[in-house]
């Protein structure tokens, strides 16, 4: 019997659950395959009769990107409302419950296929990313929920699951003469569909004080070719690089279990199954040097296949029955206590699992591997502007482990000298802005938060120094001190002085009682409120998804005289906006 798989996967982890549901289901006797909904045709869904569903929900409620065409295709006013009546399906959302709009993109694909007359076989599972296990607190009794369900229908043997000896692999690997052609640098140091653009970095400075405890990067970037253009809340996508030093990290381990590959080892990766869509990566012959470079994530905490494989060849028993025992329901508790809190990469796990990794085959390496996925930014300026502008945290910090923890894509960013090119592809945001220019833009943006906020300010001057009238520019911004964070501190003082905008700067730390945002929104409540209620003021909110969306959120409806429906009916207008990240 058919069974398809189709994810939504913004980071890789709805596409590793995925893949997870699609090895069980071909152990259990089902064919078919698993793919993102990009890489399938949705015309030919109501064909199919039986579908699992794996969605990650991103922002505010926003589906994946490989998944939007989808949506859009399923959202059509021409379907009719039956057409897949015939069709069986089971949804999973990933999600993070700090979010207000939490597993939406599950719910909202699950109700649609509902209206278009599919049966759904068992509940959505609603993984969050809060549980004490992460999404797995959800999805492996979801999954063997799944099962037990689709044993009625089609009459499965889930005892086919532990008993099966069957190793489900992904890729075929062959191994290539040493100065066999290679592939191009252009297709590692890019490697998503859509085409990048090119850019040099003007400058690359710290903004933050030498004694801060956080490294904040101003980037500015020029674009090599004449046909970019963005909007304000829009981001740029780039793909990070390991370091020279994890690089050389790897390979010392593979010299000192004496392992038959090096650097120079070169292969050719095709895909095991006729369906299975090879990564770009991948598309051409490449060398280990390049994939442990450019293609492999060395700094990713490992998941629980990369945990599977590297068991597959063990001859000790102790090491195999550990790295079992993390891929099961019971040994969860372990998994979670050695991986995810303190937060060790797969490095880590190859120096631990000496006699493991001292069996590790080429065939090995590609299976567990997890592939660098582009990470996104903010827009820190208009178009109008002479360059493009971010503001990266640079994310560092120490957990019981010896060594603290670096997060990859801004570190790589911040070794990027002057005149460096990188590849990165600008993105729609989800902040929708009103076409009336006279409308009053309310912001609140505290540390890196404030950098779309730089983008519309400056879309907003410029409009008006071409003869345009626009409305109130109110800003609120946060950080710890005025000496320390204070992020764009000299365009405050343009914007003020030349009383562009209304500018409210909470400074936490410098002075005894901490200061928030929502502490100075508190403070100019009866100036907001008409703001909000005679001009119809739009409140947009970006910074970190912690308390403070929360706490700004109440604030406003405080100083709304506690009309908590009237701020849902701005969020449903679209009116009150949050683009927060954890």
């Amino acid at each position: 019997m058919r069974l398809l798989v189709l994810y939504g996967s913004q980071t890789g982890t709805a596409q590793d659950v995925a893949e997870q549901i699609w090895r069980e289901s071909h152990q259990l006797g089902y064919q078919g395959p698993v793919l993102p909904f990009d890489e399938y045709d949705m015309s030919k869904l109501i064909e199919e009769r039986l579908v699992v569903f794996v969605v990650a929900t991103t922002g505010d409620g926003v589906e994946p990107d490989n998944m939007k065409l989808a949506w859009r295709f399923l959202l059509k006013r021409s379907l009719p409302a039956q057409s897949l009546q015939g069709m069986q399906f089971a949804c999973l959302g990933l999600g993070d419950s700090s979010y207000p709009k939490f597993n939406y993109a599950a719910k909202k694909l699950s109700k649609r296929l509902q209206n278009l007359g599919a049966h759904s076989v068992c509940p959505v599972g609603l993984c969050d990313d809060q549980h004490d296990y992460g999404h797995l607190g959800v999805s492996l009794t979801w999954t063997k929920d799944l099962w037990t369900a689709l044993k009625g229908i089609s009459g499965l043997d889930e005892s086919k699951l532990s008993n099966s000896t069957q190793t489900i692999v992904k890729w075929s690997v062959k191994e290539l003469e040493l100065e066999s052609s290679i592939t191009s640098l252009d297709q590692l140091l890019w490697s998503q569909k859509q085409a990048a653009h090119s850019f040099k970095i003007l400058d690359n400075q710290r903004t933050t004080a030498a004694d801060h405890f956080q490294d904040v990067r101003f980037l500015r970037l020029q674009c090599q070719t004449e046909d970019l253009s963005w909007e304000p809340g829009d981001v740029l996508d780039v793909q990070p690089q390991n370091s020279d030093e994890a690089v050389k990290a790897f390979f010392d381990l593979i010299r000192e279990h004496g392992l038959h590959f090096n650097e120079r080892t070169v292969v050719e990766v095709s895909s095991a199954h006729q369906d299975m869509p090879l990564p770009i990566a991948y598309s051409n012959p490449l060398s280990l040097q390049q994939a442990a470079k450019f293609a492999w994530d060395l700094s990713a905490r490992p998941r629980q296949r990369f945990l599977e494989v590297l068991a597959q060849n063990c001859s000790d028993e102790m090491e195999k029955e550990k790295l079992l025992e993390f891929c099961s329901a019971e040994g969860i508790d372990d998994l979670v206590a050695y991986v995810n809190r303190p937060r060790r990469n797969l490095l880590e796990v190859l120096e631990d699992f000496r006699h493991a990794t001292s069996t590790l085959t080429l065939q090995q390496l590609f299976e567990m591997m997890p592939l660098i996925q582009p990470r996104s930014f903010s827009i820190a300026s208009d178009v109008s502007a002479s360059s493009l502008d971010l503001l990266v945290a640079v994310v560092e910090y120490k957990t019981i482990m010896h060594t603290p923890r670096m997060g990859l894509c801004s570190n790589w960013l911040k070794s990027l000298k002057s005149g460096t090119e990188l590849s990165g592809l600008v993105k729609r945001g989800t902040m929708v802005w009103p076409k009336d220019l006279s409308i009053p833009l309310i912001m609140v943006g505290p540390g890196t938060g404030i950098a779309p906020f730089r983008s519309i300010i400056q879309n907003r001057l410029y409009a008006q120094s071409k003869g345009c009238s626009i409305g109130p520019l109110v800003v609120f911004f946060g950080c710890r001190n005025k000496t320390a964070d204070f992020h764009f501190g000299n365009d405050f003082s343009t914007w003020t002085d030349a009383k562009q905008v209304e500018a409210h700067v909470a400074f936490s730390r410098d002075q005894d009682q901490k200061v928030y945002v929502q502490h100075l929104i508190a403070k100019n409540s009866a100036h907001l409120a008409k703001l909000i209620k005679d001009q119809n003021a739009y409140i947009y909110v970006a910074g970190n998804s912690n308390n403070m969306p929360k706490s700004v959120k109440e604030a406003f409806i405080e100083l709304l005289d506690g009309d908590a429906d009237y701020v849902d009916l701005m969020i449903k207008q679209r009116r009150y906006q949050e683009e927060t990240w954890a």
